[in-house]
């Protein structure tokens, strides 16, 4: 399955940047018929809003690791589900 067929709910961080990235390059050259811009665009908007979604997700996680009396990562601790 491409990443052009992989559901954006599904995809990791790195492949929907990817996939970002191929839509505004094509969007960006301007040879797409309109209908096609649409689609490209909406999938983009698709695309953009799981980047951001994993990376909250990251800066939750990050925010979890706690440190010891030294400054280092003891360990986690349980995020807020809020």
């Amino acid at each position: 399955m491409s990443e052009t067929d992989t559901p954006v709910e599904e995809m990791s961080f790195e492949a929907a940047m990817r996939a970002l990235e191929q839509v505004v390059g094509q969007l960006e050259r301007g040879d797409v018929p309109l209908e096609d811009s649409i689609k490209l665009y909406e999938r983009g908007a698709a695309l953009k809003k799981r980047c951001e979604q994993k990376l909250k997700e990251a800066e939750e996680k990050v925010a979890a690791i706690t440190l010891d009396a030294e400054g280092q990562p003891a360990g986690l601790k349980p995020v807020d589900p809020t």
